[in-house]
């Protein structure tokens, strides 16, 4: 057989004999070969170990050189001995329960020994653990409960690898680790794989290396680790038609590296493979070595939505006008109060008690004045007397704390915060519109997942795409500038969608994930290569190597970790600029020029109440208007129209001496 090539490690074999440990097998160690067998002895047991002393003393009493040993005794010795051991005894118990008498037997006739039967009924029930292991037997004779010990072969040799029982095969987890890393180890695997960020890349001085050196990524980096655990050299090899893996319903052929992999182009398929179940119809899938999904990705929004006005933000239109109506309320109520009271009114000259004449200070423009300057937390001159006004305007004052606290503390965040909005936030809302377009992969899981899908919206988005064949993508590179332009949003898978937004800080993720799925190692059908291959990767996933493979390649290389200082920035408060402020400009510039304008009408009026008959309105503005605009003096003499018509100037003292009942005492 190794002569004509079939003791190679594609080979197996299961020896039914159970002295093939007393074969020479020195040749064959090494050559991979799966030789199975199994032994009834156990070669470490006590019984066997025993016996060997014995011999060897026997043997080295009677001068004779001792050949067996506890690994090379034959099955059938064994079996010897355990019967010899067994008549021994049963003879034994037999005689002593009755006479045993000996007479001749011929073999001639078919007279059986007349204690044969007593001797076989004593012999069933007797149990003891022997050279081949328990010996027992059942009630019809056979023996029961024996062990067969499950050898392999291995360079050291033939080594056990588990047991069979009645109770079934038990095969120990190291050799069955042993067993099957052995089919990969000293094997140059073919390796197929697609150029996508971050799993397989060129490198940036590509063109100056060759073979596995040309290429650096996450996929790339996996299989050297499982090359390491598997011992097993490998050959990358890009995919010829540069697509993962989809089924011609035509011909039912299959391209890409799935399809590569069954024509034995190559061994294993490693790169973001989606695990699927019509792949797995067709080739074999290792353990995921990343767990994902299908998201959205987007371009952010460029514009800031700001408006003019956003000092208001802080409470709804329905909050502004409950304020202007409680400010118009209590301002009424407050006149209302103030007339009622008898205590708000009081004589403008306290030092003539026998003037009739009383004052209220709450008029109706007081009152305003009043409540809007304890809103703005200015203050006034006016000061109420009365326990009712008092009342008012503690309750004013109350809600004015209220409500400028909260304005106050909502206005910080309304100021502070970017509000960004985008024009689609879930899977439901881009298929709900037409405005912007939305593809995937031609020929990927993703285009797959919508095609079969029979949930109504992700039937509604496949009927888009269908429709509109320009927006799928030939890969992954494709989708992100099309996104980076506008647009346009990209459904591919969250994993290489996190790697995106990591260097692309004006592209990101939009709503949940579509569905669950997993990265997996393609194989052949019933491929040797499947069960160490997923072992090698558990064992990563359980020791944190993948995670650490991971960080490395989506926050480190390659312009990793360029967006994190963007998400500080997110996450602290943001200068204020000019849109975020300028209705508070607005209302200073409309305020001061609505003052002007009061300014103005008062002082016209003022001018046309005080002007003679003599003179015209506009001669009395432009000489009132050459004082105010000399800027000379804080002063100015008071003028009055007389009784004549004209105007006459007096001191302050003469004015005074005009008021009824005034004395130049006081």
């Amino acid at each position: 057989a190794q002569q004509v090539g079939l003791l190679t490690e594609m080979h197996s074999y299961l020896v039914t004999s159970l002295d093939l440990h007393t074969v020479d097998l020195e040749d064959f160690k090494f050559s991979k070969t799966k030789v199975t067998s199994f032994r009834l002895i156990d070669a470490s047991s006590t019984e066997l170990l025993s016996l060997m002393d014995e011999w060897s003393s026997l043997a080295m009493r009677s001068g004779r050189r001792g050949v067996v040993t506890p690994e090379n005794i034959k099955t059938e010795t064994g079996l010897i001995y355990d019967a010899v051991k067994l008549l021994a005894t049963a003879v034994q118990d037999l005689d002593q329960s009755l006479s045993i008498d000996v007479s001749q037997i011929s073999c001639e006739n078919g007279t059986p020994w007349p204690h044969g039967s007593s001797l076989i009924n004593y012999m069933r029930p007797i149990v003891f653990r022997g050279v081949t292991g328990l010996v027992s037997f059942d009630q019809l004779g056979f023996r029961s409960a024996f062990t067969l010990h499950v050898m392999t072969l291995a360079e050291e040799g033939l080594q056990r690898i588990g047991v069979w029982t009645d109770e079934g095969l038990n095969i120990s987890d190291n050799w069955m680790k042993h067993y099957s890393n052995l089919a990969m180890q000293n094997q140059t695997i073919r390796v197929t794989t697609i150029l996508n960020e971050p799993y397989t890349m060129l490198r940036e001085s590509a063109d100056k290396k060759g073979g596995n050196e040309r290429y650096e990524g996450y996929a790339v980096d996996l299989i050297e680790e499982l090359s390491k655990i598997l011992q097993f050299k490998y050959e990358f090899k890009e995919v010829d038609d540069k697509a993962y893996g989809s089924l011609n319903e035509t011909t039912g052929d299959w391209n890409g590296m799935i399809g590569e992999i069954i024509r034995g182009e190559a061994d294993i398929a490693i790169a973001d493979l989606t695990i699927t179940s019509k792949r797995e119809t067709a080739v074999d899938f290792t353990l995921p070595f990343m767990n994902t999904g299908i998201s959205i990705l987007f371009r952010k929004p460029t514009t800031k939505v700001t408006t003019l006005f956003s000092f208001l933000s802080p409470f709804s239109m329905v909050v502004w006008v409950y304020v202007v109506g409680a400010y118009v309320g209590v301002s009424v109520i407050l006149f209302v109060v103030g007339r009622l009271s008898p205590y708000e009114w009081d004589n403008p000259h306290p030092c003539r008690q026998d003037d009739q004449v009383l004052e209220n200070d709450f008029s109706l423009l007081n009152s305003f004045w009043f409540t809007i300057g304890s809103l703005m937390q200015q203050g006034s001159d006016l000061a109420p007397k009365s326990m009712s006004t008092r009342t008012v305007a503690g309750i004013w004052y109350f809600f004015t704390l209220i409500m400028i606290s909260s304005y106050t503390a909502n206005l910080a965040a309304f100021l502070t915060v970017e509000k960004v909005v985008y024009p689609i936030e879930s899977a439901e809302d881009l298929s709900m519109q037409t405005e912007i377009e939305y593809g995937c992969v031609k020929s990927g899981s993703t285009c797959g997942f919508f095609k079969d899908s029979s949930i109504p919206t992700y039937k509604r988005m496949w009927q888009f795409m269908s429709g509109r064949p320009h927006v799928f993508t030939r890969g992954n590179a494709e989708g992100k500038s099309r996104v980076s332009k506008g647009g346009y949003a990209f459904l591919m898978e969250s994993a290489s969608i996190e790697y995106t937004v990591e260097r692309k800080c004006n592209l990101t993720q939009i709503g949940s994930l579509l569905d669950s799925k997993g990265y997996g190692i393609a194989t052949k059908k019933d491929s040797h290569y499947l069960r160490p291959l997923s072992q090698a990767i558990l064992q990563l996933q359980e020791s944190g190597t993948l995670h650490t493979l991971k960080d490395r390649w989506w926050k480190q290389k390659r312009g990793g970790g360029a967006c994190a200082d963007d998400a500080k920035k997110g996450s602290s408060v943001t200068e204020l600029s000019l849109g975020n402020v300028g209705g508070v400009f607005v209302v200073l510039s409309g305020g001061l020029g609505f003052s002007f304008l009061m300014a103005i009408c008062e002082f016209m009026w003022r001018a046309r109440k005080l002007s003679p008959d003599k003179r015209s309105m506009c001669d009395e503005m432009v000489r009132d208007l050459k004082f105010a605009l000399s800027c000379q003096s804080s002063t100015k003499a008071a003028r009055r129209k007389s009784d004549f018509g004209s105007t006459v100037m007096c001191t302050a003292d003469e004015k005074a001496a005009q008021i009824p009942g005034f004395s130049t005492i006081y």
